[in-house]
């Protein structure tokens, strides 16, 4: 089921510190040409120039491509880059200030963590929603639970919203995950940590295929 507002379907979460040591730009490019659609850079620790300075040399490289440039939780660098969106969790800026502030955003995500936040404002506000995280995984140690695939199910059975599920995805299970009810799925190290990531994204997207047809052909 891809959405005419979200037709993406692997989704790359970078950060330099994820890429271990290889060139980020590279990762990032390799990534595409794997297969990738849409790419979030997350720099948690970087101060707002530092951001900005690899967001706008990010953008120069994927928008050739045409894939959509999506800035993790900082409003301010994502205005001044002209990112494509923003992405952010249940403790950030909250997406009604988003709208509010940026009205030229084009695409809005946000992290479902409790089943409660599926019914308030801030989930009608957003464009797509991110599962977060699916499997348990080291990188994100502050979450409260891992959604598991009934997660999706049951995510997936309250809101039309386009579903993107990260969190220790892998091509061993992304197609349950697609196959569960996620439109899309995010990875970080699955492709930053790889040593051929265009490799790693083909893999990936080989998967989403698969589970693809097997949807279209249960219809």
């Amino acid at each position: 089921m891809t959405h005419n507002s979200f037709p993406y379907r692997l989704y790359l979460v970078i950060s330099e510190e994820a890429c271990a040591g290889k060139k980020f730009l590279t990762v990032a490019e390799e990534a595409i040409k794997g297969g990738v659609d849409i790419i979030q850079l997350r720099e948690k620790n970087d101060s707002n120039e530092e951001f900005l300075d690899k967001a706008l040399r990010l953008k120069e490289v994927i928008s050739r491509y045409n894939v959509p440039l999506i800035i993790n939780d900082n409003l301010l660098v994502a205005k001044q880059v002209e990112a494509f969106g923003i992405h952010v969790g249940n403790n950030d800026v909250n997406p009604t200030e988003i709208r509010k502030n940026w009205t030229a955003c084009k695409s809005l995500g946000y992290s479902i963590e409790y089943l409660e936040q599926l019914y308030n404002e801030q989930t009608y506000t957003a464009d797509y929603l991110g599962i977060s995280p699916v499997f348990k995984t080291d990188t994100k140690t502050d979450t409260v639970t891992a959604w598991g695939l009934d997660g999706i199910r049951q995510i997936r059975s309250i809101t039309q919203k386009p579903l993107v599920a990260i969190g220790n995805v892998s091509s061993i299970n992304t197609r349950n995950i697609i196959e569960a009810g996620a439109d899309c799925v995010a990875v970080v190290s699955a492709i930053c940590a790889a040593e051929n990531p265009q490799k790693a994204a083909l893999v990936l997207r080989k998967e989403i295929e698969k589970a693809s047809v097997r949807a279209s052909s249960h219809h």
